[in-house]
């Protein structure tokens, strides 16, 4: 009975609307974070540790690094400026540096654990999240200035700007989301995710002023965040860290570290429903979005076993990578026929 259970699952999987279409083997030592495409110039930036990766998002080749990291998670990159903007979590600062060359131009002081960062283009302005400071570093990306700090009343992760000079974050450790006005440089609201709770990733919809926040309780969270209210929710794989949405299919995704990637339909702005959870890797948590490709990029690797002596004395350890094994999977939506 457990194998036909199997079967059907993976039947029920198989004919789900995406797949993936392409496993590039990037290799390199160092964990992963943020997944960030580049879509005007046909990149992906993905953060290993001491550095980002940029790697060509058409045959998967890997064209620079952007080094002197410590403690990579995100980029944010600002086309008008011509300065990307790293963050550099271990030493509490920002890298910014030339996309085109990858050279390292300056490093702007930060917070302690400096950690996802957007680019806001009504104020002009960058906002890191920093987890252990509690608070949302704005930096003048035109000169790399520091321009102040915004205490948030909690651990922020992941976060979004709206196109109205609002910009949204969640914050981990109260089960909220925190609305930043990008040109006050204030928090203007704030309201709970429950029944959400440890939110980290997010995605938005702009049309329908949604917010989604992916939850490490298992369940995406969708906020109306002009009424600041949770509307509904739906469930997701476990291990979370990674959320989009495309406008174009009216799809949610969220990337799970189960080895899950999690498809949910907007049907309308307040309902929502489970199409498919594609098996990515154990480990694939972290990912992105072209919006003008609609491909979704997934990272991971594989494990080897956790050493038994260090079990006991740490039970949260992670397994050890294997050595070139850091892969970029491509998901794309698929076409079937009757």
């Amino acid at each position: 009975m457990n194998s036909l259970v199997l079967l059907l699952a993976l039947a029920a999987q198989n004919s789900g609307p995406y797949q993936i279409t392409h496993t590039f083997v990037l290799g390199g030592d160092g964990r992963w974070d943020y997944v960030t495409p580049d879509p005007a110039h046909h990149r992906v930036f993905i953060a290993r540790q001491d550095r980002f990766m940029v790697v060509d998002a058409r045959s998967g080749t890997l064209l620079g690094e952007v080094s002197s990291i410590h403690g990579a998670h995100g980029v944010a990159l600002v086309e008008a400026a011509h300065h990307g903007f790293a963050t550099s979590g271990n030493d509490s600062s920002v890298v910014m540096f030339d996309p085109a060359t990858f050279q390292v131009l300056s490093r702007i002081p930060a917070a302690e654990d400096a950690d996802a960062i957007v680019y806001d283009p009504v104020s002009n302005r960058v906002f890191t999240f920093n987890g252990d400071a509690h608070s949302s570093t704005v930096i003048d990306p035109g000169p790399g200035r520091l321009v102040t700090n915004i205490p948030l009343g909690g651990k922020p992760e992941s976060g979004a700007f709206a196109g109205d000079g609002k910009v949204y974050v969640n914050i981990v450790d109260n089960g909220e989301v925190v609305e930043i006005d990008a040109r006050a440089l204030t928090v203007t609201r704030r309201w709970s995710t429950a029944p959400c709770q440890q939110p980290v990733a997010m995605a938005i919809d702009t049309k329908h002023h949604r917010l989604f926040s992916g939850c490490r309780s298992g369940v995406l969270a969708v906020s109306d965040y002009e009424a600041g209210r949770v509307v509904a929710t739906a469930p997701i794989g476990q291990g979370v860290d990674g959320a989009a949405f495309d406008a174009s299919t009216s799809d949610v995704f969220t990337s799970n570290a189960d080895g899950t990637l999690t498809v949910i339909h907007q049907d309308g702005p307040d309902q929502y429903r489970v199409v498919e959870n594609l098996q990515t890797a154990l480990g694939a948590r972290n990912m992105g979005l072209d919006p003008t490709t609609h491909r979704l990029y997934v990272v991971s690797a594989k494990f080897g076993p956790v050493p038994a002596e260090s079990t006991a004395a740490n039970p949260r350890r992670r397994p050890p990578v294997l050595p070139g094994s850091f892969s970029m999977m491509v998901v794309e939506r698929i076409a079937r026929t009757p």
